[in-house]
């Protein structure tokens, strides 16, 4: 095929004395016999999503590498010095268990110190919700985590957190954006200042477990404690530093780890995809679960901020649980919490994002708190935090698997989360209970909400058209009625528009602009679709409701609501 000129241009930048020999060797090697992949590696530059930039590695501007992560990096110097003028600056680093994540850490951590910037490096892997803690413990302004989260072993990536503790949002990032593009690769200072870089460990554990303990621990009786039988896989990532340690301080002593996926390994030789959003990604702890009869299962992502949980239903059967029944399990369990410690007066809130379930909202209203819902990622519950000083902030997640407890972390924690589910386990069973039937009893109080996820996967520049011509066409041609029901509104997040489709009427949406559009139909039910901002994917979310009269009417109900997506999706052809 024949190479386009604009990608020549920019492959050819990369092989000037500014680039090493290896990188230059190996765009050579593309350019006589795999044109399509130097396409692939040139076509655009990497780009901030919801979870920071990702990529797979390799050579080029559209890969994970070191020149592209310099130039960030170098931005990201720059830009610090233009917005803390006169301080002292300092940074926070993490790594993940991916390939490359210790040297490419090792890389940042040096053009920061060349850039004058004290560079605080943890000494081995640590979870991100860890740098999170560790940034805003050292009074740090900026922090990165090298991962790619939950993505495939060939990923890495790249996320920037502020002051705060949470993750870049506007107008930062696209500040940060601006600075980056204007910089060119011979910029880059490279040579560290080993003076400037610090590494940190063992202190910072520490605190870290002490804050989770304190976050996510409430008076559970010793004995429900050591009666819970737990079994715990890290999916070969990093949550192994740092989740038994937790546990054991809080005193769970029945906690039985996946030995198998115990070793952090880049590879995730024991799973397809080290995604606890995965069913399969729990095959292996739902088996020991089964040999020791455990009580609950929680396998978390290789940075340890998404968490999957298993637990036994009414017929003692494990099953697994989505991130939307995990995310109002533990946050009616806070709720409560602060409501028998008399700390409920109107002035705090939960979080949540427009694709999650619509349950949580029921959940604030009963509890006479506030729902804040914001774009996909937690940047955004992050930034409520920030936003509103005058209000306290108790808890709040996302379909996608995470959950936040607490404003200490300022990022999904699977770690505080998965003592939070321990707790809501060993209550409920010291008390005769199951966290199935505490689930079931949500569904009483508040209605039976179900939900459902589809993700169409469309890699390469192909894939990227066909995701946003998907868009397009959902956008200028919208359905008037899903499965015999009229669709009452339709939200625009990049047109910032909700039109109500009956009487045309439209108003503003406040929240910042997003590829996303969200259709509400006349019998509760809610469809979403966006392309995911970390993954060559787009993504469908469904949400059906039904009231619940009693928990033995759940079984019936739950099929109706099964049915009624089945019928959804059939209806809007995407299975």
């Amino acid at each position: 095929m024949n190479i386009p000129q604009p990608i020549l241009d920019k492959a050819n930048l990369w092989l000037t004395p500014t680039f090493d020999h290896e990188t230059q060797t190996a765009i050579k090697e593309m350019m006589t016999s795999s044109p399509k992949e130097l396409e692939e590696s040139f076509y655009k530059n990497l780009e901030f999503g919801t979870g920071g930039m990702r990529g797979v590695m390799g050579v080029g501007t559209n890969k994970i590498n070191k020149y592209t992560l310099g130039k960030n990096t170098q931005g990201l110097s720059d830009y610090m010095k233009q917005v803390f003028p006169g301080k002292d600056l300092k940074v926070a680093i993490a790594y993940d268990c991916r390939h490359n994540s210790n040297t490419l850490a090792k890389v940042v951590a040096d053009v920061f110190s060349a850039n004058g910037i004290k560079v605080y490096l943890f000494s081995d892997m640590r979870p991100t919700p860890e740098l999170s803690f560790a940034l805003k413990y050292l009074g740090c302004q900026a922090g990165i985590v090298l991962t790619a989260s939950h993505n495939p072993p060939e990923y890495n990536g790249y996320k920037v957190y502020w002051e705060d503790g949470g993750q870049l949002v506007p107008p930062q990032d696209g500040e940060i954006i601006k600075v980056i593009e204007s910089l060119n690769y011979d910029e880059i200072k490279f040579a560290p200042n080993a003076d400037l870089i610090e590494y940190i460990d063992v202190k910072i554990d520490e605190a870290f477990a002490a804050s989770s303990i304190a976050n996510a621990s409430f008076n559970t009786p010793a004995a429900a404690k050591e009666n819970l039988n737990i079994v715990f896989t890290s999916l070969h990532g990093t949550s192994i530093k740092a989740i038994p340690n937790v546990l054991a301080k809080a005193g769970y002593t029945n906690v039985n780890i996946v030995p198998e996926q115990a070793e952090p390994n880049g590879d995730f030789p024991t799973v397809k995809s080290p995604n606890p959003e995965e069913p399969e990604a729990l095959t292996m702890a739902l088996a020991l679960a089964e040999k020791l009869n455990a009580d609950i299962v929680v396998g978390t992502d290789p940075d340890c901020d998404r968490l999957g949980v298993a637990v036994r239903n009414n017929d003692g059967k494990m099953i697994l649980l989505n991130g939307n029944q995990t995310m109002v399990l533990m946050t009616a369990f806070l709720l409560e919490q602060w409501k028998r410690q008399g700390k409920i007066d109107g002035k705090q809130f939960i979080g949540s994002t427009i694709v999650s379930t619509p349950m949580m909202l029921e959940l604030a209203e009963a509890y006479g708190v506030e729902c804040k819902v914001g774009l996909t990622g937690f940047k955004w519950i992050a930034k409520f935090i920030k936003d509103f000083p005058n209000l306290q902030f108790i808890g709040g997640g996302e379909e996608s698997f995470g959950f936040m407890v607490g404003d200490a972390v300022r990022d999904k924690d699977a770690v505080a989360a998965t003592l939070l589910m321990c707790e809501i386990a060993a209550q409920a069973k010291a008390a005769g209970s199951s966290v199935y039937k505490e689930l079931l009893n949500l569904y009483v109080d508040h209605g039976f909400y179900k939900e459902y996820l589809v993700s169409l996967t469309k890699k390469g520049i192909d894939g990227l058209r066909e995701i946003n011509q998907m868009m397009v066409d959902m956008r200028e041609n919208p359905v008037k009625e899903i499965n015999g029901q009229r669709v009452l509104m339709l939200e625009d997040y990049k047109k910032s528009i909700a039109k109500n489709l009956l009487t045309g009427e439209e108003e503003a949406l406040t929240v910042p602009k997003s590829d996303v559009l969200i259709y509400y139909t006349e019998d509760g039910a809610k469809i979403a679709a966006r392309p995911s901002g970390t993954e060559p994917k787009i993504k469908f979310y469904v949400s059906v409701n039904a009231p619940l009269d009693n928990v033995a009417d759940a079984p019936r109900t739950e099929a109706i609501l099964d049915e009624k997506i089945k019928n959804i999706l059939l209806d809007l052809n995407i299975i």
